[in-house]
């Protein structure tokens, strides 16, 4: 067991490199992607602060606050589409029949479709999460040490609900369109205060679309650490993850060929 993972943490490692050197062989694209992605985060929190400008707080949420959900969820986005950026693409290629060509290699099928392809806008989300950060919280290691902690846990978490979402497409057809729900959602959940949630919408926060998990407590444990916050979210980032890779097991065993001949080197 601890072998298997050594090897998936190094197919990982491999692809992480090889999508990042591809990403730079068009250096100025890639750097011109990345910045404007900063620009474009940035400008959300100028709108924040003219909003906090003028009211002061938001339902108990201090402009700092604001600041630090930011960092978080630009952050885990960013991971997660560095690292697995093929999450938004499983339903086409399963839809295409370009599954086959990963059915073909040795390796998880699973980790290759994740991690075969990278955003490059996402290094600017990642990019920006971290300086922002660092902006608000200062440069203390341990801190810094626990935010990309958060980073790699909401990223995961993150990852897993679209992955799962795009993976319907085993057992309904295509379901592209609820991958893209899922991701605006995510995305919505996770730039608000959370107490402007009520009713439904706070517990779809925690189960159907885990928002919460990704940032909220996060924030409740930079403010304030508990070991029992940071086990929570542990069990559930492993409850979501392999949740997902067992769903798509599960929904392999039905996939039906598109008789595709090629193979990826």
């Amino acid at each position: 067991m601890l072998t298997e993972v050594k090897q998936h943490l190094w197919l990982l490692w491999l692809y992480f490199k090889f999508n990042l050197s591809a990403s730079m062989e068009y250096r100025g694209s890639f750097l011109l992607q990345v910045f404007g992605m900063v620009l474009n985060n940035a400008s959300f929190i100028f709108f924040w602060w003219i909003i906090f400008g003028r009211t002061g707080s938001i339902k108990g949420y201090q402009f700092e606050d604001i600041l630090y959900m930011w960092a978080i969820s630009t952050a885990a986005f960013g991971f997660a589409f560095v690292v697995f950026g093929n999450i938004r693409n499983i339903t086409n290629i399963i839809v295409n029949g370009d599954l086959d060509s990963y059915l073909l290699q040795p390796k998880d099928v699973y980790l290759n479709v994740l991690c075969s392809r990278t955003m490059i806008s996402a290094w600017g989300d990642l990019a920006y999460g971290f300086v922002l950060f660092v902006m608000v919280d200062g440069l203390h290691p341990l801190r810094l040490l626990l935010f990309l902690f958060f980073t790699v846990l909401g990223g995961l978490l993150m990852g897993s609900v679209i992955a799962a979402a795009e993976t319907l497409t085993f057992f309904i057809g295509n379901a592209s369109a609820i991958g893209r729900l899922a991701t605006e959602f995510l995305i919505s959940f996770t730039v608000y205060p959370e107490s402007i949630y009520k009713g439904l919408v706070k517990w779809i926060l925690y189960t159907l679309m885990p928002a919460g998990f990704i940032v909220f407590i996060p924030i409740k444990i930079l403010k304030a650490f508990s070991w029992s916050n940071l086990g929570i979210l542990l069990v559930i980032d492993g409850i979501y993850v392999l949740g997902t890779y067992t769903l798509f097991q599960k929904g392999l065993k039905r996939y039906e060929s598109g008789n595709l001949i090629t193979t990826k080197l």
